[in-house]
Protein backbone atom coordinates (compact mmCIF):
# COMPACT_ATOMS: atom_id res chain seq x y z
CA UNK A 1 0.00 0.00 0.00
CA UNK A 2 1.25 3.47 -0.88
CA UNK A 3 1.42 6.28 1.64
CA UNK A 4 3.05 9.72 1.51
CA UNK A 5 4.40 12.15 4.09
CA UNK A 6 4.57 15.87 3.31
CA UNK A 7 6.88 18.35 5.05
CA UNK A 8 10.34 19.77 4.49
CA UNK A 9 12.69 16.87 3.62
CA UNK A 10 16.43 16.70 4.28
CA UNK A 11 18.80 13.77 3.80
CA UNK A 12 22.50 13.22 3.17
CA UNK A 13 23.94 11.95 -0.11
CA UNK A 14 27.62 11.94 0.84
CA UNK A 15 30.09 12.98 3.54
CA UNK A 16 30.27 16.80 3.38
CA UNK A 17 33.97 16.69 4.24
CA UNK A 18 34.60 14.61 1.10
CA UNK A 19 32.52 16.55 -1.46
CA UNK A 20 31.33 20.17 -1.69
CA UNK A 21 28.72 20.71 1.02
CA UNK A 22 25.93 21.59 -1.42
CA UNK A 23 26.47 18.22 -3.13
CA UNK A 24 26.38 16.30 0.15
CA UNK A 25 22.66 16.65 0.88
CA UNK A 26 19.26 17.06 -0.77
CA UNK A 27 16.67 19.44 0.67
CA UNK A 28 13.07 20.03 -0.37
CA UNK A 29 11.27 22.90 1.33
CA UNK A 30 7.89 21.39 0.40
CA UNK A 31 8.85 17.73 0.14
CA UNK A 32 7.03 14.47 -0.31
CA UNK A 33 8.24 11.09 0.94
CA UNK A 34 6.45 8.19 -0.75
CA UNK A 35 6.51 4.80 1.00
CA UNK A 36 5.40 1.38 -0.24
CA UNK A 37 5.61 -1.88 1.72
CA UNK A 38 8.02 -0.45 4.26
CA UNK A 39 10.47 0.89 1.63
CA UNK A 40 11.21 4.32 0.17
CA UNK A 41 9.56 4.64 -3.24
CA UNK A 42 10.32 8.30 -3.93
CA UNK A 43 11.51 11.49 -2.22
CA UNK A 44 11.46 14.97 -3.73
CA UNK A 45 9.47 18.12 -4.34
CA UNK A 46 5.78 17.69 -3.64
CA UNK A 47 4.90 19.65 -6.77
CA UNK A 48 6.74 17.11 -8.92
CA UNK A 49 5.64 13.93 -7.15
CA UNK A 50 1.98 14.61 -6.41
CA UNK A 51 0.87 14.34 -10.08
CA UNK A 52 2.48 10.88 -10.21
CA UNK A 53 0.42 9.70 -7.22
CA UNK A 54 -2.91 11.52 -7.57
CA UNK A 55 -4.95 9.42 -5.12
CA UNK A 56 -2.29 8.68 -2.52
CA UNK A 57 -3.04 9.05 1.20
CA UNK A 58 -0.95 11.87 2.65
CA UNK A 59 0.16 12.70 6.19
CA UNK A 60 0.98 16.40 6.18
CA UNK A 61 3.16 18.01 8.84
CA UNK A 62 3.35 21.78 9.16
CA UNK A 63 6.45 23.49 10.56
CA UNK A 64 8.31 20.20 10.48
CA UNK A 65 11.38 18.56 8.96
CA UNK A 66 11.56 14.90 7.94
CA UNK A 67 15.00 13.27 8.11
CA UNK A 68 16.16 9.65 8.04
CA UNK A 69 15.91 7.85 11.35
CA UNK A 70 18.88 8.38 13.61
CA UNK A 71 21.52 5.65 14.02
CA UNK A 72 23.23 5.02 17.36
CA UNK A 73 26.48 3.08 16.92
CA UNK A 74 27.11 2.37 20.62
CA UNK A 75 24.71 2.00 23.55
CA UNK A 76 24.12 -0.35 26.53
CA UNK A 77 20.53 -1.37 27.18
CA UNK A 78 21.20 -2.93 30.63
CA UNK A 79 22.48 0.46 31.82
CA UNK A 80 19.15 2.24 31.40
CA UNK A 81 18.65 2.34 35.15
CA UNK A 82 22.00 3.96 35.95
CA UNK A 83 21.97 6.80 33.41
CA UNK A 84 22.93 10.04 35.13
CA UNK A 85 24.66 8.39 38.13
CA UNK A 86 27.10 10.58 40.01
CA UNK A 87 30.78 10.99 40.26
CA UNK A 88 33.17 8.37 38.83
CA UNK A 89 35.45 7.72 35.88
CA UNK A 90 35.41 4.61 33.73
CA UNK A 91 36.81 1.81 35.89
CA UNK A 92 35.07 3.03 39.05
CA UNK A 93 31.86 3.50 37.01
CA UNK A 94 31.89 -0.16 36.08
CA UNK A 95 32.37 -1.33 39.67
CA UNK A 96 29.97 1.14 41.27
CA UNK A 97 27.07 1.26 38.83
CA UNK A 98 27.35 -0.94 35.76
CA UNK A 99 28.10 -4.36 37.19
CA UNK A 100 25.35 -4.26 39.86
CA UNK A 101 22.81 -3.05 37.27
CA UNK A 102 23.78 -5.77 34.81
CA UNK A 103 23.56 -8.44 37.49
CA UNK A 104 19.78 -7.98 37.56
CA UNK A 105 19.53 -9.31 34.00
CA UNK A 106 19.83 -12.85 35.29
CA UNK A 107 16.07 -12.36 35.74
CA UNK A 108 14.46 -12.78 32.31
CA UNK A 109 11.37 -10.82 33.34
CA UNK A 110 13.53 -7.86 34.34
CA UNK A 111 15.34 -8.08 31.01
CA UNK A 112 12.02 -8.01 29.12
CA UNK A 113 10.82 -4.97 31.08
CA UNK A 114 14.01 -3.00 30.47
CA UNK A 115 14.12 -3.98 26.78
CA UNK A 116 10.65 -2.48 26.27
CA UNK A 117 11.53 0.69 28.17
CA UNK A 118 14.82 1.00 26.32
CA UNK A 119 13.24 0.70 22.87
CA UNK A 120 10.54 3.20 23.86
CA UNK A 121 13.28 5.70 24.69
CA UNK A 122 15.18 5.11 21.45
CA UNK A 123 12.05 5.67 19.37
CA UNK A 124 10.98 8.66 21.46
CA UNK A 125 14.27 10.22 20.43
CA UNK A 126 13.99 9.30 16.74
CA UNK A 127 16.59 6.52 16.80
CA UNK A 128 15.55 3.67 14.54
CA UNK A 129 18.76 1.60 14.46
CA UNK A 130 21.27 0.96 17.24
CA UNK A 131 24.28 -1.22 17.97
CA UNK A 132 23.50 -2.48 21.46
CA UNK A 133 25.33 -4.17 24.32
CA UNK A 134 23.33 -6.79 26.21
CA UNK A 135 24.54 -8.21 29.51
CA UNK A 136 26.51 -11.42 30.00
CA UNK A 137 23.22 -13.30 30.32
CA UNK A 138 21.89 -15.06 27.23
CA UNK A 139 18.32 -14.15 28.21
CA UNK A 140 19.15 -10.44 28.05
CA UNK A 141 19.72 -10.74 24.30
CA UNK A 142 16.65 -12.93 23.79
CA UNK A 143 14.55 -10.27 25.54
CA UNK A 144 16.00 -7.45 23.47
CA UNK A 145 15.58 -9.18 20.13
CA UNK A 146 12.05 -10.33 20.98
CA UNK A 147 11.04 -6.73 21.65
CA UNK A 148 12.83 -5.39 18.56
CA UNK A 149 11.34 -8.04 16.29
CA UNK A 150 7.82 -7.27 17.50
CA UNK A 151 8.35 -3.65 16.37
CA UNK A 152 10.09 -4.64 13.11
CA UNK A 153 13.19 -2.58 13.95
CA UNK A 154 16.64 -2.86 12.39
CA UNK A 155 18.76 -3.55 15.46
CA UNK A 156 22.14 -5.11 16.22
CA UNK A 157 22.95 -6.64 19.62
CA UNK A 158 25.01 -9.27 21.35
CA UNK A 159 25.69 -11.08 24.61
CA UNK A 160 28.62 -9.69 26.57
CA UNK A 161 31.67 -11.96 26.79
CA UNK A 162 33.46 -11.49 30.12
CA UNK A 163 35.41 -14.23 31.89
CA UNK A 164 37.71 -12.31 34.26
CA UNK A 165 38.17 -9.08 36.23
CA UNK A 166 34.45 -8.86 36.96
CA UNK A 167 32.14 -10.11 39.73
CA UNK A 168 31.51 -13.87 39.73
CA UNK A 169 27.80 -13.30 39.07
CA UNK A 170 28.70 -11.61 35.74
CA UNK A 171 31.33 -13.92 34.31
CA UNK A 172 31.05 -16.67 31.75
CA UNK A 173 33.82 -18.93 30.45
CA UNK A 174 35.47 -18.98 27.03
CA UNK A 175 33.52 -22.13 26.20
CA UNK A 176 30.13 -21.07 27.58
CA UNK A 177 30.41 -17.62 26.03
CA UNK A 178 31.15 -19.16 22.65
CA UNK A 179 28.32 -21.70 22.95
CA UNK A 180 25.74 -19.14 24.14
CA UNK A 181 26.72 -16.71 21.40
CA UNK A 182 26.43 -19.39 18.72
CA UNK A 183 22.97 -20.32 19.94
CA UNK A 184 21.88 -16.67 19.84
CA UNK A 185 23.32 -16.22 16.35
CA UNK A 186 21.44 -19.26 15.09
CA UNK A 187 18.22 -17.97 16.60
CA UNK A 188 18.36 -14.28 15.77
CA UNK A 189 20.96 -13.24 13.19
CA UNK A 190 19.15 -12.31 9.98
CA UNK A 191 15.69 -12.82 11.46
CA UNK A 192 13.47 -9.92 10.41
CA UNK A 193 15.75 -6.88 10.45
CA UNK A 194 17.98 -8.15 13.26
CA UNK A 195 21.75 -8.65 13.29
CA UNK A 196 24.09 -10.21 15.84
CA UNK A 197 27.30 -8.71 17.25
CA UNK A 198 30.05 -10.73 18.92
CA UNK A 199 30.50 -8.61 22.06
CA UNK A 200 33.59 -8.90 24.29
CA UNK A 201 33.09 -6.10 26.84
CA UNK A 202 36.67 -4.89 26.51
CA UNK A 203 40.08 -6.50 26.54
CA UNK A 204 40.62 -6.36 30.35
CA UNK A 205 37.56 -8.51 31.08
CA UNK A 206 38.31 -11.25 28.57
CA UNK A 207 41.16 -13.74 28.81
CA UNK A 208 43.27 -14.45 25.72
CA UNK A 209 41.41 -17.76 25.46
CA UNK A 210 38.05 -16.00 25.33
CA UNK A 211 39.26 -13.43 22.80
CA UNK A 212 40.58 -16.27 20.65
CA UNK A 213 37.16 -17.94 20.59
CA UNK A 214 35.45 -14.57 19.98
CA UNK A 215 37.63 -14.05 16.92
CA UNK A 216 36.87 -17.58 15.74
CA UNK A 217 33.14 -16.90 16.10
CA UNK A 218 33.39 -13.55 14.27
CA UNK A 219 34.80 -15.38 11.27
CA UNK A 220 32.35 -18.28 11.26
CA UNK A 221 29.18 -16.54 10.10
CA UNK A 222 28.60 -14.08 7.24
CA UNK A 223 27.81 -10.46 8.06
CA UNK A 224 28.30 -10.75 11.81
CA UNK A 225 29.29 -7.67 13.79
CA UNK A 226 31.94 -7.27 16.45
CA UNK A 227 31.30 -4.66 19.16
CA UNK A 228 33.64 -3.65 21.96
CA UNK A 229 35.46 -0.74 23.63
CA UNK A 230 38.83 0.74 22.75
CA UNK A 231 41.08 3.45 24.23
CA UNK A 232 38.39 5.22 26.19
CA UNK A 233 40.33 6.09 29.34
CA UNK A 234 44.02 6.49 30.16
CA UNK A 235 43.93 4.17 33.20
CA UNK A 236 42.14 1.57 31.07
CA UNK A 237 44.93 1.75 28.48
CA UNK A 238 47.59 1.22 31.14
CA UNK A 239 45.63 -1.76 32.47
CA UNK A 240 45.54 -3.32 29.00
CA UNK A 241 49.31 -2.88 28.67
CA UNK A 242 49.81 -4.68 32.00
CA UNK A 243 47.45 -7.52 31.08
CA UNK A 244 48.80 -8.01 27.55
CA UNK A 245 52.52 -7.06 27.71
CA UNK A 246 53.24 -9.17 24.63
CA UNK A 247 51.04 -6.95 22.43
CA UNK A 248 52.24 -3.62 21.07
CA UNK A 249 49.08 -1.72 22.03
CA UNK A 250 45.39 -1.85 22.87
CA UNK A 251 44.15 -2.29 19.30
CA UNK A 252 46.77 -4.95 18.67
CA UNK A 253 45.09 -7.13 21.32
CA UNK A 254 41.95 -7.25 19.17
CA UNK A 255 43.91 -7.43 15.93
CA UNK A 256 45.90 -10.44 17.15
CA UNK A 257 42.65 -12.27 17.91
CA UNK A 258 41.06 -11.45 14.52
CA UNK A 259 38.52 -9.03 15.98
CA UNK A 260 38.97 -6.16 13.54
CA UNK A 261 37.72 -5.59 10.01
CA UNK A 262 34.45 -4.72 8.28
CA UNK A 263 31.52 -4.57 10.76
CA UNK A 264 33.91 -4.34 13.75
CA UNK A 265 32.88 -1.28 15.77
CA UNK A 266 35.07 0.10 18.53
CA UNK A 267 33.45 2.49 20.99
CA UNK A 268 35.27 5.70 21.94
CA UNK A 269 38.81 5.65 20.51
CA UNK A 270 39.62 8.83 22.44
CA UNK A 271 43.34 8.10 22.86
CA UNK A 272 44.34 6.33 19.65
CA UNK A 273 47.85 6.68 18.28
CA UNK A 274 48.50 7.26 14.57
CA UNK A 275 49.45 3.64 13.98
CA UNK A 276 46.16 2.46 15.47
CA UNK A 277 44.17 4.94 13.39
CA UNK A 278 45.98 3.72 10.29
CA UNK A 279 45.18 0.09 11.11
CA UNK A 280 41.52 0.85 11.79
CA UNK A 281 41.24 2.68 8.48
CA UNK A 282 42.94 0.06 6.33
CA UNK A 283 40.99 -2.78 7.96
CA UNK A 284 37.58 -1.21 7.34
CA UNK A 285 36.81 -1.04 11.05
CA UNK A 286 34.70 1.73 12.59
CA UNK A 287 34.78 3.93 15.68
CA UNK A 288 31.74 5.15 17.62
CA UNK A 289 32.15 8.78 18.74
CA UNK A 290 30.39 9.11 22.12
CA UNK A 291 30.69 12.74 23.25
CA UNK A 292 28.20 12.88 26.14
CA UNK A 293 29.80 9.82 27.72
CA UNK A 294 33.37 11.01 27.16
CA UNK A 295 32.55 14.30 28.86
CA UNK A 296 30.43 12.84 31.68
CA UNK A 297 32.90 10.10 32.65
CA UNK A 298 35.86 12.43 32.04
CA UNK A 299 37.56 10.27 29.43
CA UNK A 300 38.79 12.99 27.06
CA UNK A 301 38.10 14.72 23.75
CA UNK A 302 37.72 12.66 20.58
CA UNK A 303 39.53 14.21 17.58
CA UNK A 304 37.06 13.49 14.78
CA UNK A 305 38.95 15.11 11.86
CA UNK A 306 42.19 13.37 12.82
CA UNK A 307 40.65 9.89 13.04
CA UNK A 308 38.67 10.34 9.83
CA UNK A 309 41.85 11.55 8.16
CA UNK A 310 43.11 7.96 8.32
CA UNK A 311 40.04 6.74 6.46
CA UNK A 312 38.31 5.40 9.56
CA UNK A 313 34.52 5.08 9.40
CA UNK A 314 32.96 7.01 12.30
CA UNK A 315 29.42 6.89 13.63
CA UNK A 316 27.74 8.63 16.54
CA UNK A 317 27.04 6.85 19.83
CA UNK A 318 25.10 7.90 22.90
CA UNK A 319 26.74 5.25 25.15
CA UNK A 320 23.82 5.26 27.57
CA UNK A 321 24.23 4.82 30.60
CA UNK A 322 27.72 6.43 30.65
CA UNK A 323 26.21 8.81 28.14
CA UNK A 324 23.57 11.11 29.53
CA UNK A 325 20.94 11.26 26.76
CA UNK A 326 19.23 9.00 24.24
CA UNK A 327 18.86 12.01 21.94
CA UNK A 328 21.15 12.17 18.94
CA UNK A 329 20.33 15.89 18.69
CA UNK A 330 21.70 16.38 22.21
CA UNK A 331 24.66 14.14 21.37
CA UNK A 332 25.47 16.29 18.33
CA UNK A 333 25.31 19.39 20.50
CA UNK A 334 27.97 17.88 22.75
CA UNK A 335 30.00 16.69 19.75
CA UNK A 336 30.14 20.27 18.52
CA UNK A 337 31.47 21.41 21.90
CA UNK A 338 34.05 18.61 22.03
CA UNK A 339 35.49 19.82 18.73
CA UNK A 340 35.26 23.48 19.79
CA UNK A 341 37.46 22.68 22.78
CA UNK A 342 40.09 21.42 20.32
CA UNK A 343 39.88 24.52 18.13
CA UNK A 344 37.92 22.63 15.48
CA UNK A 345 34.42 22.79 14.07
CA UNK A 346 31.47 20.52 13.34
CA UNK A 347 29.41 21.72 10.38
CA UNK A 348 25.67 21.02 10.88
CA UNK A 349 25.45 19.05 7.63
CA UNK A 350 28.38 16.92 8.78
CA UNK A 351 26.59 16.45 12.07
CA UNK A 352 23.45 15.21 10.32
CA UNK A 353 25.64 12.89 8.25
CA UNK A 354 27.15 11.35 11.41
CA UNK A 355 23.71 10.68 12.86
CA UNK A 356 22.29 9.15 9.65
CA UNK A 357 24.25 8.09 6.57
CA UNK A 358 27.61 8.15 8.34
CA UNK A 359 26.28 5.82 11.02
CA UNK A 360 24.87 3.55 8.32
CA UNK A 361 28.27 3.41 6.60
CA UNK A 362 30.03 2.69 9.89
CA UNK A 363 27.68 -0.29 10.26
CA UNK A 364 27.89 -1.35 6.58
CA UNK A 365 24.15 -0.80 6.32
CA UNK A 366 24.16 2.15 3.92
CA UNK A 367 22.53 0.08 1.19
CA UNK A 368 19.53 -0.38 3.51
CA UNK A 369 19.26 2.72 5.71
CA UNK A 370 20.74 6.20 6.17
CA UNK A 371 18.96 8.30 3.56
CA UNK A 372 15.91 8.40 1.29
CA UNK A 373 17.32 6.58 -1.72
CA UNK A 374 14.71 4.49 -3.50
CA UNK A 375 14.44 0.97 -2.10
CA UNK A 376 15.87 1.71 1.35
CA UNK A 377 13.98 0.95 4.54
CA UNK A 378 11.40 3.62 5.34
CA UNK A 379 12.93 4.51 8.70
CA UNK A 380 12.45 8.23 9.31
CA UNK A 381 11.69 10.88 11.90
CA UNK A 382 9.47 13.97 11.86
CA UNK A 383 11.09 16.87 13.73
CA UNK A 384 8.89 19.69 15.06
CA UNK A 385 10.24 23.21 14.52
CA UNK A 386 7.84 24.49 17.21
CA UNK A 387 8.60 21.85 19.82
CA UNK A 388 9.36 24.46 22.49
CA UNK A 389 8.74 28.21 22.64
CA UNK A 390 12.49 28.86 22.58
CA UNK A 391 13.05 26.62 19.56
CA UNK A 392 10.13 28.24 17.74
CA UNK A 393 11.53 31.72 18.40
CA UNK A 394 15.14 30.80 17.59
CA UNK A 395 14.26 29.06 14.32
CA UNK A 396 12.21 32.06 13.25
CA UNK A 397 15.47 34.05 13.33
CA UNK A 398 17.36 31.59 11.13
CA UNK A 399 18.41 33.07 7.79
CA UNK A 400 19.01 29.81 5.92
CA UNK A 401 18.83 26.03 6.19
CA UNK A 402 22.28 25.71 7.77
CA UNK A 403 21.36 28.05 10.61
CA UNK A 404 18.01 26.31 11.09
CA UNK A 405 19.62 22.86 11.22
CA UNK A 406 22.30 24.03 13.64
CA UNK A 407 19.79 25.62 16.01
CA UNK A 408 17.66 22.47 15.90
CA UNK A 409 20.68 20.41 16.95
CA UNK A 410 21.75 22.80 19.68
CA UNK A 411 18.28 23.13 21.22
CA UNK A 412 16.62 19.86 20.25
CA UNK A 413 15.95 16.74 22.29
CA UNK A 414 13.14 14.18 22.50
CA UNK A 415 10.57 16.99 22.57
CA UNK A 416 11.50 17.83 18.97
CA UNK A 417 10.57 14.35 17.78
CA UNK A 418 6.96 14.54 16.64
CA UNK A 419 6.78 11.05 15.13
CA UNK A 420 9.11 8.14 14.40
CA UNK A 421 8.61 5.56 11.65
CA UNK A 422 10.25 2.16 11.22
CA UNK A 423 9.74 0.18 8.00
CA UNK A 424 7.01 2.64 7.07
CA UNK A 425 5.03 2.14 10.28
CA UNK A 426 4.55 4.74 13.01
CA UNK A 427 6.32 3.44 16.13
CA UNK A 428 6.23 6.61 18.24
CA UNK A 429 3.95 9.65 18.29
CA UNK A 430 4.78 12.38 20.77
CA UNK A 431 1.19 13.56 21.18
CA UNK A 432 -0.19 10.07 21.91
Amino acid sequence: MLHAYRAALLHCLADPTQVPVDEAYAYFEDGLLVVADGKILAAGDASELLPRYPNIAINEYRDALITPGFIDTHIHYPQLGVIGSYGTQLLEWLETYTFPAEGRFADAEHARDIAERFLDELLRNGTTTALVFGSVHRQSVDAFFEAALARDLRMIAGKVLMDRNAPDYLTDTPESGYADSRALIERWHGKGRLHYAVTPRFAPTSSPEQLELAGKLFGEYPDLYMHTHLSENLKEIEWVKALFPERKGYLDVYDHHKLIGPRAVFAHGVHLCDEECQRLGESGSAVAFCPTSNLFIGSGLFDLPRVEGFGVRVGLGTDVGGGTSFSQLTTLSEAYKVLQLQGKNLDPFKALYLATLGGARALYLDERIGNFATGKDADFVVLDYKATPLMDFRLSQARNLKEKLFALMMLGDDRAVKETFAAGRSVHRRDH
